[in-house]
């Protein structure tokens, strides 16, 4: 008998979005980089603590993330104007031109992970996901 536990049924749920992303989208852009490209595409110029704080990751880890997708070519930082102990971020033409070929491809997982839901469910399925998260500060 499968656990009903709604940590398990996260983990659950959660492996099998990694399982539908690999196949479908990416092995080399993980699901926080595509976010991230998201960010940055609505929001250039964001340094890199604002861009944690939008995908709800810690300084080390945002800061490999960065690190990651500048070596990738995807990202490039500059010395923030206002604070020169920041960088502000910025997609590059690869970045741009990456996230446009992965877009639709995200739409198609969340088309999968969602298909048999109505569109009513799979809202209220995240507003009830979202509900689980602490509050942002």
């Amino acid at each position: 008998m499968r656990s009903t536990f709604t940590g398990s049924l996260v983990r659950r749920a959660q492996q099998r979005h990694v399982a539908v992303w690999l196949s479908e989208v990416s092995a080399e852009i993980t699901s926080v980089q595509y976010a991230a490209l998201e960010v940055l595409h609505k929001t250039p110029g964001v340094n890199q603590r604002q861009l944690g704080d939008e995908l709800d990751v810690d300084r080390s880890t945002i800061a490999d993330l960065v690190a990651r997708m500048v070596r990738n070519g995807l990202v490039e930082r500059s010395d923030d104007p206002v604070d020169k102990r920041s960088y502000v971020l910025f997609l590059t033409g690869a970045g741009k031109k990456q996230l446009a070929a992965l877009r639709p491809r995200v739409e198609e997982v969340e088309r999968i992970l969602t298909t048999r839901l109505t569109a009513q469910e799979a809202a209220e399925l995240r507003r009830l996901l979202s509900a689980l998260l602490p509050p942002r500060e």
